[in-house]
């Protein structure tokens, strides 16, 4: 009985601790490529640091952690670049309105796309569409 449960405890803490080593180098590319796709897909939505840590099926402090591991940058970070260069590639149809294109984009209104906008690439979106 006593050797039975040892064999039990060490398949379960083995697998526990491979598990854990898969992830030391970032999220593992399937659950990576799930978050890139989920932001793809709902950037123009308030998209939750607890939506994408709950689509991984990790905490959002580890998930944090992962991502950054994974992409240089925090999942904050990285939905707002991914925002500016959707940003960017609408502003190019000069026919939509900036303010629409903020919408679009996910930024609450036009000021906070132009805000972050400046911040990020040193030119408003307006001047921007403009060169």
């Amino acid at each position: 009985m006593g050797t039975a449960l040892a064999v039990h405890l060490l398949k379960r803490y083995s697998t526990v601790r491979s598990t854990l080593t898969a992830y030391e180098d970032g999220l593992p590319q399937r659950k990576l490529s799930q978050v890139l796709e989920y932001v793809q897909t709902y950037l123009d939505q308030d998209i939750k640091l607890v939506d994408l840590a709950e689509l991984t099926g990790m905490s959002q402090y580890y998930f944090c952690r992962l991502f950054k591991q994974s992409m240089g940058v925090s999942p904050y970070q990285f939905v707002l670049q991914q925002r500016i260069e959707r940003a960017k590639q609408l502003l190019q149809q000069k026919e939509l309105a900036i303010a629409d294109v903020a919408l679009l984009c996910g930024f609450k209104n036009q000021s906070h796309l132009t805000t972050l906008f400046r911040k990020s690439t040193g030119v408003t979106p307006r001047i921007f569409r403009n060169l």
